[in-house]
Order: C-alpha cells, then sequence, then structure tokens
C-alpha cells in the first residue's frame, strides 16, 4: 500500500510518501480502504520526537490516529459490520494516513458526511464527548469551551448545543462568525474573560470544557469549582487543580453516539482544509502553526 511515513524524528519535511505492506485485523478489529484521514496535534508532535519518552514509536511510522473509508477486511469476533460499509473511527496512535488502516473502534458513517468530515469526526467527537460526559448532564446548563473553534472545540460546542446546553466559545475575532454559526455566544479569550462573561452569562457559567491549555487557572476561578471544569489539553495543570482530565478513548460507544447526532443534523465535522496525500507535509505544517478552525484533513 501507498502510505506517508517518516523514518526520523524531525520536522514536516521527513514525511515521504513510499510503499509500506499491508496491514491486517487481528480478532475485534476491522481493516478499511481508506477515502481520507484526520490531522491531529499528537501526529506532528509524535513525528517531531516531542512526546518519544511517552510514547516510543517503532520507525519507520505511519502518523494519523483516525480515519474513513470502506471496509474490506474484518478479523475474528466482529459483529455488526460488512464488507463494503462505509465507516469512519480510530486505530492505534499511528498508521491513518494510509490506503489501508486497521481500526479498532469504529461507527457506521452517516449519509450526511462526506468523508472528509467523516475522517474529522473520529478523535475530535470522542474527546469532545469525554470531556462533557466527565461535567455530568447538559441540558439547561450554561457552558464555556475554551479554544471552540478548533477540531475538538468546535465539536464540543455542536455536541452541547444538540444537548441542550447554552454554549460561550472562545476564539479569536476572525472565527467567532464561524462559533455563531454552530450554535454558540462567541468571545475572545486571554485577559479580561471573567469580565466579559459577566455580561455574556449574567447568572454565572456553569460548566468549562478546556480544550487550549491557555489559562486553567483562571478557567478554575470562572467555574468557582474546579469539579466544574474538564480538560483535554492541559494534563498537568488539570492534575495540579484536581480539574477532570480526559484522554481521548477508542470508544465505539461515542463514536456511534456522534454519528447518530450526524444523522440527525446535529453534528457535522467542520473541515478547514483537506490536502492530497503527496502535500501531507504542508498538512502537518499547517497544523503545527495552530489556531486551524475545525479539522484538517488527508484526502487519501
Amino acid at each position: 500500500m501507498r502510505a506517508a511515513r517518516f523514518h526520523e524524528y524531525g520536522g514536516a519535511e521527513s514525511l515521504m510518501i513510499e510503499q509500506a505492506p499491508d496491514p491486517h485485523p487481528g480478532p475485534g478489529e476491522i481493516r478499511v480502504r481508506v477515502a481520507a484521514a484526520s490531522v491531529n496535534p499528537i501526529d506532528w508532535k509524535l513525528r517531531s520526537g516531542a512526546l518519544r519518552r511517552l510514547i516510543p514509536l517503532d520507525l519507520p511510522a505511519i502518523p494519523g490516529r483516525d480515519g474513513a473509508g470502506v471496509v474490506d477486511e474484518i478479523g475474528d469476533g466482529v459483529q455488526g459490520v460488512s464488507i463494503g460499509d462505509r465507516v469512519f473511527g480510530l486505530g492505534g496512535v499511528t498508521g491513518a494516513t494510509a490506503e489501508l488502516l486497521i481500526l479498532s473502534a469504529w461507527a457506521h458513517t452517516p449519509a450526511t458526511w462526506n468523508d472528509e468530515q467523516a475522517a474529522g469526526a473520529g478523535l475530535a467527537s470522542v474527546t469532545a464527548m469525554g470531556g462533557l460526559n466527565a461535567l455530568g448532564s447538559l441540558a439547561g446548563r450554561t457552558l464555556l469551551v475554551e479554544g471552540a473553534a478548533g477540531g475538538v472545540g468546535s465539536a464540543a460546542v455542536e455536541i452541547a448545543v444538540a444537548q441542550g446546553a447554552t454554549v460561550i466559545g472562545t476564539a479569536s475575532e476572525r472565527n467567532h462568525d464561524f462559533l455563531t454559526s454552530l450554535g454558540a455566544v462567541p468571545t475572545t479569550y486571554g485577559p479580561g474573560l471573567a469580565q466579559r462573561l459577566t455580561t455574556l452569562a449574567p447568572h454565572g457559567v456553569d460548566i468549562v470544557l478546556d480544550t487550549a491549555a491557555s489559562g486553567l487557572d483562571d478557567l478554575v476561578a470562572i467555574a468557582g469549582d474546579a469539579k466544574r471544569v474538564a480538560t483535554v489539553a492541559d494534563h498537568a495543570g488539570g492534575q495540579r487543580l484536581g480539574v477532570h482530565v480526559v484522554n481521548a478513548e477508542a470508544d465505539s460507544t461515542l463514536l456511534s453516539a456522534a454519528a447518530e447526532l450526524g444523522g440527525r443534523g446535529r453534528y457535522t465535522p467542520r473541515i478547514e482544509r483537506a490536502y492530497p496525500l503527496e502535500r501531507i507535509a504542508d498538512a502537518h505544517a499547517h497544523a503545527e502553526r495552530g489556531r486551524t478552525r475545525g479539522k484538517i484533513v488527508i484526502c487519501i
């Protein structure tokens, strides 16, 4: 199969397109012929070597955790999916930007999503839902999402709105119209946030989801209680402060819940830009610059 790989840790220029061995699913896994794969912060952090002590890789490695495509091989013990089904989901920490991908968690792709949207849903939706679930019931509550324009943040906004929350989202001013389109009340992040919220939420903010790691101490002060805050981005700060610290999990139940919302038109993964596989280095460089609006995906 064709795949993007890096043979040593380094910059985006270390990525190259080459032939790699075809993977095959083990028990409880499926293989998909990939239509598109997502680019997430962990991908370029792994490629750069920034996480080599925490998550060492066997090189050469194929970047990418999640993708979407058509099932073409099924492992032992798998039920509820057939060859030819459109699915999206997650595999290991690497492997997605290739023609073939092994998934350990998946859901059927709703007809309302194209391949790029499905590719952008996997890691973003399970991360967002994990963070929201840690905060309890959302109906009738006011939720602040820090970093609401990014891949996880934008997913969290739509999912929370669908569950009955009033959502205030922080982002740069250029993304405020985008947040409004998702159903959030936009505001800027940074100094003065607490004062701005007194106008936007005169009765206070009930719960907070941090997706940006840009000031967790301030978010706890705004919520008034560390247990009313969840972070998916600042694990060290979260443990220090006692907030809910959430790791992304390969969970088919969460993926199915995201797909169900997608089928009802209540959650549509937002794609900032799609790159062909041959331009994966440009996609990684784009992701590393940050300040993305929604997701970056690679079309295979």
